[in-house]
């Protein structure tokens, strides 16, 4: 998508002038996921995090503000405000990628989400339009918004989250008018009309289970230092605040959707598969799809196999550890420390597109309908490019994202691993997985200086 001759797409840009070998940097990664789990082997011998009972009390005034419902009404007004906005632009705006809502869409909510959550915590549960409006209808009817019709079915767990958030991937990766106001604009119709329809049937339960944005968020906010105990706001390591993510069925579909689409977004931009698609005499001669149909077809393939492939081998490897009655079970229980290794590659792969896209959104987003408008008085900003002029400074920004996501990935997989296996097999069964972690570190920054 173009936004004034600036290419409005995912990826880091350029990855391959960056100052920094990929050998080195692959080297350097695995080695220091085998020495943090060396390490973590010796000195690391029983569990550690607890949510229960990790932290201290927040400031008191902090925690007042936070529990104040003029706060949490604040809030829902500003999420509304934005919806509202969003919505202005989306059916009246025009069907140019000039239109801000192109931006609000892809930059601000769905690459967005991912540093307010890291910094304010569950930012979507708290500004969601959609339970503002379920919420709504359940006054005017009533009723609760808590409760709905039906008891959300257990064995769903976080499956309609994972789906949805396929949905959004597929449309921004491979679907070949993800730039068209129509179709976008239908996306998000149909999800707000899911949501509603789900809160009617099952209440406030469906959004935590079942939304996929507010997953996502609550998912990246268990890495901010706050959390909510006995209804007092609490300061606590991130680490101690990711073990308390409840390990229900479709977790790891969800790690592996977030994963596996951030993977594929790099690789789609790689010389290899661009030379595939180009030269591959399959996708050149089909006659019956076309040259252009036949590519998206091998995109949609490479996006599912991404996915697919990142939850069954991540699956694989837990199963693998073993030391419990239901191996089944693991996946889910060790998904937790997917989550530093996803922010680690979103701030690496979006980086550079969220601050410098996220300020031509804000430019935009003052002349809604291209008239020459300036309403909110930002249409004459310019764009600091300053990431940009500093590669060195962004290619070591982007490794060490990866690194450290990794890292504390192996940190939360080796306290829950000591303290779910078998004492004798607390360090060899941990192998699987440690191979996994490497695996998905060379390939992800092998992935990232291919883009």
């Amino acid at each position: 998508m173009a936004v004034d001759g600036t290419t409005l797409a995912h990826g880091i840009g350029g990855a391959q002038d960056l100052p920094i070998s990929p050998e080195l940097a692959i080297a350097g990664a695995v080695a220091a996921l085998t020495v943090s789990f060396t390490v973590l082997a010796v000195a690391w011998r029983t569990p550690r995090y607890d949510a229960r009972t990790s932290g201290r009390p927040a400031p008191p005034w902090l925690d007042a503000l936070v529990a104040s419902p003029g706060f949490r009404i604040a809030l829902r007004v500003l999420g509304f405000v934005l919806f509202l906005y969003t919505v202005m632009v989306a059916v009246l705006g025009q069907d140019r990628t000039t239109n801000p809502f192109f931006g609000i869409f892809y930059v601000w909510w769905w690459v967005g989400l991912v540093p307010a959550s890291l910094l304010l915590g569950p930012v979507w549960r708290a500004i969601s339009p959609v339970r503002t409006i379920n919420a709504a209808f359940a006054r005017i009817s009533g009723g609760d918004p808590e409760e709905g019709m039906f008891r959300y079915p257990e064995r769903l767990g976080h499956w309609p989250a994972a789906v949805g958030l396929f949905a959004f991937v597929w449309l921004e990766l491979v679907y070949p008018f993800s730039t068209e106001l129509g179709p976008v604009r239908l996306w998000c119709a149909v999800y707000v009309a899911v949501m509603l329809i789900g809160g009617a049937l099952f209440g406030n339960v469906f959004y935590e289970r079942a939304d996929p944005f507010e997953v996502y968020s609550d998912l990246v906010a268990k890495l901010s230092p706050w959390a909510v105990r006995e209804g007092r706001l609490v300061v606590l390591s991130p680490l101690a605040n990711l073990a308390s993510v409840v390990p229900r069925p479709g977790l790891v579909g969800v790690t592996a959707v977030l994963f596996g689409s951030t993977a594929f977004d790099s690789f789609r931009d790689s010389g290899t598969w661009l030379r595939f698609l180009q030269g591959n005499d399959l996708i050149r001669e089909n006659s019956m799809f076309g040259v252009e149909t036949a590519a998206t077809i091998a995109n949609n393939l490479a996006l599912l196999t991404f996915c697919v492939g990142v939850g069954v081998i991540f699956a694989a490897a837990t199963m693998a550890t073993g030391g419990v009655e239901n191996r089944r079970t693991l996946p889910d229980r060790f998904a937790h420390s997917i989550v530093p290794i996803v922010v680690g590659y979103i701030v690496a792969h979006y980086l550079t597109y969220f601050v410098e896209q996220g300020q031509q959104t804000l430019i935009l987003a003052s002349d809604p309908f291209g008239d020459g408008s300036n309403y909110l008085g930002t249409a004459d900003l310019q764009i600091n490019y300053w990431l940009s002029y500093h590669p060195t400074l962004l290619a070591n920004t982007k490794v060490l994202a990866v690194v450290i996501g990794h890292v504390l990935g192996v940190i939360a997989a080796h306290d829950r691993a000591i303290a779910l296996l078998p004492r004798r097999h607390q360090l060899t069964r941990q192998l699987p997985l440690l191979f996994a972690m490497v695996g998905f570190t060379a390939g992800g920054l092998f992935l990232l200086f291919a883009a």
